[in-house]
């Protein structure tokens, strides 16, 4: 029984020695942070296309045998522009009969019977050449695509597209070249929706201001579109403030009698570009925000300083 007695006396001052040694002598300051003015902007992403606005499949008005093609892909092409010759089936077969009588009647019967011209339909470039010369097409064979011009469409969802405006600009990089940024500009915004797994979503289409030399129809285009964005504003890093109940708070220091006092406040924050929120109201300009250590890194650094 003696023995138990003194056990549990020792266990009684073991406990209080441990307590005194790990007491925090008060909180420590661990970072400091002044409420000053930045520019800060809310931004998101979505992904979108290289796409021509106005995609156009040149086919021949008749079957037969393509004869001449005078462009390539890329060739900046007018309208009324011969871009091809050939031949209907039926000249096709009489200008091979007339060439196994020699050239000179080959010569007289192409003269005499001409290749039929196909002529672009409007101002643009070709994308793709589909056929050469000496093959055979129907009237439903593509011989080429031309487009008017290149542009990026992206699908926004429709929770994001009151911050989409027409005419606003933008910036966007292709992902084939991810370090090259280029300005656009929002012309059109569908009327109507789609749905995407299960998303409504709206197409825009962006003109490129600048449009750069590796653009190719299809490429991948990341566009980066402001939702929000306040010049000079007073706001301070995210990290300095704290969320409980629905309510945030700051710990600000102010000066007393010489002293530093530490007091909890609730503020109204505004918008925030993920490192930086404005504080609206709660924190005044110059005022010190702080963030205090850890309890128990507190605990620790006691213990590591005794003798």
């Amino acid at each position: 029984m003696k023995k138990i007695v003194i056990i549990l006396i020792f266990l009684v001052i073991a406990s209080g020695a441990a307590f005194f040694i790990f007491k925090p002598k008060g909180q420590t300051v661990d970072k400091e942070a002044r409420l000053v003015k930045r520019d800060l902007q809310v931004e998101f992403r979505e992904t979108g296309s290289v796409s021509p606005r106005n995609r156009l499949e040149i086919k021949p008005p008749f079957a037969g045998r393509i004869e001449e093609i005078f462009v390539v892909e890329g060739d900046t092409i007018k309208k009324g522009q011969i871009i091809a010759n050939m031949s209907s089936s039926e000249r096709a077969a009489m200008l091979d009969a007339a060439r196994a009588m020699g050239d000179e009647e080959y010569v007289r019967w192409q003269n005499i019977y001409k290749a039929t011209p196909i002529v672009a339909p409007m101002n643009g470039f070709i994308i793709l050449r589909q056929k050469e010369p000496g093959q055979t097409v129907t009237s439903s064979d593509a011989i080429l695509v031309m487009a008017d011009d290149l542009i990026v469409e992206s699908q926004v969802d429709e929770t994001d597209l009151r911050f989409i405006k027409i005419g606003e600009k933008l910036k966007m990089y292709l992902d084939a070249y991810p370090d090259e940024f280029f300005d656009g500009i929002i012309e059109h915004i569908s009327y109507e929706s789609t749905v995407v797994s299960n998303v409504t979503v709206y197409t825009i289409r962006i003109k490129p201001l600048k449009k750069p030399l590796v653009f190719r129809a299809g490429m991948t285009a990341t566009i980066t579109i402001t939702a929000q964005s306040k010049k000079d504003a007073l706001s301070l890093p995210n990290n300095f403030i704290s969320e409980r109940a629905g309510k945030k708070t700051a710990v600000v220091k102010t000066l007393k009698s010489g002293k530093a006092v530490f007091e909890t406040r609730t503020v109204d924050a505004g918008i925030t570009d993920g490192r930086f929120t404005e504080i609206i109201s709660g924190v005044n300009d110059g005022e010190t925000a702080v963030i205090f250590k850890a309890a128990s890194k507190q605990k620790a650094k006691s213990f590591m300083s005794r003798p």
